[in-house]
């Protein structure tokens, strides 16, 4: 899988990925950060935070909206810190959820466009109706949670 992504630094706890967003906004610095939340069938279950860091106060917010005209690129390298942190954490469920519909429906065309190249290493549910099933593309998801296979 050959994606356009951006560089990205990581923490000493391969928790914490950092990386610019370059457009017409400018260099807009973005952290994606797992945190354990507790366990999904039997297995350790992170969530996946996508936000913005402000410049100012140094806080990073997941409500800012960038509009750096480069989504695809920075969901690319939200793709690439999954593939790097599965292979560290191995088997780790990881939950994705965007801080509003349309950004989860963002994410959703992101995975669509590389589920053929991803499903024979990852397993993906999307929950739809309080449940989780297998992902299928065209399906509308409120979140989705992929690991490692």
């Amino acid at each position: 899988m050959n994606l356009n992504s951006y560089n990205y630094e990581i923490d000493e706890s391969f928790q914490t990925y950092e990386f610019v967003s370059e457009g017409p906004k400018g260099k807009i610095t973005k952290v994606v950060a797992y945190t354990e939340f507790g366990t999904v069938n039997g297995g350790i279950a992170y969530n996946l935070g996508l936000g913005d860091v402000d410049q100012e106060t140094g806080k990073i917010s997941d409500m800012a909206v960038t509009d750096n005209k480069d989504s695809m690129q920075v969901l690319a390298t939200v793709a690439q810190t999954i593939i790097e942190f599965s292979a560290r954490f191995g088997k780790h469920w990881i939950r994705v959820k965007g801080s509003t519909p349309a950004r989860t429906r963002l994410y959703q065309i992101g995975v669509s466009d590389i589920w053929d190249d991803i499903k024979d290493e990852f397993e993906l549910y999307g929950l739809k109706n309080d449940e989780y099933q297998e992902f299928e593309k065209n399906v509308n998801y409120e979140a989705f949670l992929v690991r490692k296979k």
